[in-house]
């Protein structure tokens, strides 16, 4: 399909091409995923309590608050033990930033009206795919499932964990709020909107330090201690380039929204190339890990032989 762009250039969308990429993707993911992590959907024994939570749509960031606690409190009471489910160590860093963008909505922001939809109708990308979980259906993104069928795995630090919800929520979420967001306040006018879009990096910025050493194991704290201030910058540039990213993926995707099949496509493409990035994250993980377990495993051995 050809369709233009916001500044009238032609945009040609090859759909088959889009469908044979994501299949491509999906296989490759699944080769990543291997037999370690078993698809068994729900928020059991709570299914009936998130569905509760979820019932009713955010109109408003208060809603979005109110519901990000009472699912925080579920998560926290799921298996594998209280407080330690996986989704629960994302949960709680979203809930965090979504308390200082309430704050910014009533100080700093040049136009709240943006920024709270923008967060209304992101929360709400999130909360669908909890639902859809709870309720077994394979629609749920595939990038969510990477996080949710872990939910229970301890041997994945809850800093991975908060990391791709981070991954779901700004690498597929992140643009189709946007979409959403335009279509009800009109397309983007950059130079209105765009400083308000970043006033998020520097939340962002002013929280992922603490954030991020609260959710780390003895490992990756270590590792924290030998770069010094490098962790904090190097994802500080992370989370501008990503966010960036998302809100270029959104203006490449808003031409194709009149046409469903393409749009459906795109996102589903989208989706996949997310949900791979995610395995990779994981993969990467487990090979520090290990590393990190022979690394302190051989200067605890020597020491014992060194007395």
């Amino acid at each position: 399909m050809t369709t233009s762009s916001n500044h009238g250039e032609p945009i040609r969308f090859d759909r088959e091409l889009a469908r044979t990429s994501a299949a491509t993707l999906r296989d490759k993911r699944n080769q990543l995923t291997g037999p370690a992590a078993p698809l068994v959907r729900g928020w059991a024994p709570l299914q009936a309590a998130m569905s509760e939570a979820l019932a009713n749509p955010p109109k408003g960031i208060a809603d979005v608050l109110a519901i990000q606690v009472l699912v925080q409190a579920i998560l926290d009471q799921l298996p594998p033990s209280p407080a330690n489910n996986r989704v629960a160590a994302f949960n709680k860093l979203y809930l965090t930033i979504t308390r200082r963008v309430d704050t910014a909505l009533q100080t700093t922001a040049q136009w709240p009206e943006f920024l709270e939809m923008l967060d209304v109708e992101f929360a709400k990308r999130y909360f669908l795919a909890l639902d859809l979980w709870n309720r077994d259906q394979a629609e749920t993104p595939d990038v969510w499932e990477v996080l949710f069928r872990r939910a229970g795995d301890t041997e994945m630090s809850e800093l991975v964990a908060a990391v791709l919800g981070v991954n779901a929520h700004i690498n597929h979420d992140l643009s189709l709020a946007l979409i959403t967001t335009w279509e009800q306040l009109g397309p983007p006018p950059d130079d209105k909107i765009y400083p308000d879009y970043e006033l998020v990096n520097k939340i962002f910025y002013e929280e992922i330090q603490p954030l991020r050493r609260g959710f780390s194991d003895d490992w990756q704290l270590h590792i924290d201690r030998l770069v010094g201030p490098l962790d904090d910058w190097s994802q500080r540039i992370l989370v501008k380039v990503t966010r960036a990213q998302a809100w270029e993926q959104a203006r490449r995707l808003w031409p194709l929204r009149s046409d469903a099949e393409d749009f459906a496509a795109a996102c589903h493409l989208m989706d996949r190339a997310a949900s791979l990035l995610g395995e990779w994250l994981l993969f990467g993980d487990r090979f520090v890990n290990d590393a990190g377990e022979v690394v302190i495993g051989g200067r605890r051995f020597l020491s014992r032989i060194l007395g």
